[in-house]
């Protein structure tokens, strides 16, 4: 069974060109010279794979792009989310971001291919967009 690291590895050199850009998101604490606690990535939680995705946008803005946030959690076969990593993912998804687990690199193409409707937590999306 392939490692996580060798997963994140495929995901990233094979998703993250085109439209999509991907970088390896380290999180952690080291201590410096003087001992002292030293915080690096974004937080804890936060996704191994990290960037964006650039898509048209709507009809009124035609020819227009931006670039959607794109967070992937990469896991083994049997890899499990810790509870902060599915804190993480629901909360970039109800920002409108991409956001997901991946197992494979085909898992990871289907989540920045998907139709934004058709994304966990869409529904979430467009509830908070409504009045």
């Amino acid at each position: 069974m392939p490692s996580e690291q060798s997963i994140q590895q495929h995901i990233r050199l094979t998703c993250g060109t085109g439209s999509t850009r991907l970088f390896r998101n380290n999180t952690g604490v080291l201590r410096d010279y003087h001992g002292r606690p030293v915080s690096f990535g974004l937080t804890k939680g936060s996704a191994d794979l990290i960037g964006w995705t650039t898509r048209e946008i709507t009809a009124d803005m035609v020819g227009a792009t931006v670039a959607v946030f794109t967070s992937i959690e990469v896991k083994t076969a049997t890899g499990r989310l810790r509870p902060e990593q599915k804190q993480w993912l629901d909360a970039v998804q109800a920002a409108g971001g991409i956001a997901g687990v991946a197992r494979s690199v085909e898992e990871a193409e289907h989540l920045l291919t998907a139709h934004p409707d058709s994304v966990p937590g869409a529904e979430q999306q467009q509830q908070a967009k409504q009045p």
